[in-house]
């Protein structure tokens, strides 16, 4: 049986970029669960409570990171996931927290999301940092919002458990000007 032992909400603001004043803060959300690996310490052929898992965090852990942010999910603008696996836990069982059901309730939670969502996983101990890597929710070539936000809880994962996080944020990143796509060429 998996269970949640916790759940970290954390609001990054940056108000000066550089030595820039920015005009409005750039906010990153990252809501992060951690939980029990119930295929943890042996081989388990059929991953579907943890595809479980997954889907029931594809909805907490947005809502959870959209609320923090303090604006309406269709106005979140990149997004983002990533699991730390523990000791015992195989790779595997972060992609099968991440990917098969994980992806529908972050984007009916966003409202859209039509791009894919960054990924990334490792296996670590105790207080392991991983960075959750950022893209645009709508269209992955908008190179103004290629980003990351770190992610470290201080006590997990144990090796029998996951901390499976996300991240969102309300713009790109600060005084983007490297070119590219822009968001404002989605869709044309």
């Amino acid at each position: 049986m998996t269970v949640i032992r916790k759940i970290v909400t954390t609001l990054e603001e940056t108000l000066i970029e550089g030595d820039v004043v920015l005009p409005q803060p750039f906010r990153k959300v990252s809501a992060v669960a951690v939980v029990s690996n119930s295929a943890s310490g042996r081989y388990v052929e059929d991953l579907g409570e943890l595809m479980d898992l997954g889907e029931q965090l594809g909805d907490i852990l947005p809502r959870r990171a959209v609320a923090l942010l303090g604006i309406p999910g269709d106005q979140v603008e990149s997004f983002g996931k990533a699991v730390i696996v523990g000791a015992e836990g195989e790779f595997e069982h972060a992609a099968a927290i991440m990917h098969p059901k994980l992806g529908a309730p972050f984007r009916a939670v966003l409202g859209k999301g039509d791009a894919l969502i960054p990924s990334a996983k490792k296996r670590a101990n105790i207080g392991a940092v991983i960075d959750v890597p950022l893209g645009h929710k709508d269209h992955a070539r908008v190179r103004s919002h290629f980003d990351a936000m770190e992610v470290r809880i201080p006590d997990a994962p144990k090796k029998h458990e996951m901390v499976v996080a996300i991240a969102v944020t309300d713009s790109g990143r600060p005084l983007a000007r490297v070119g590219g796509m822009r968001k404002e060429d989605i869709g044309q």
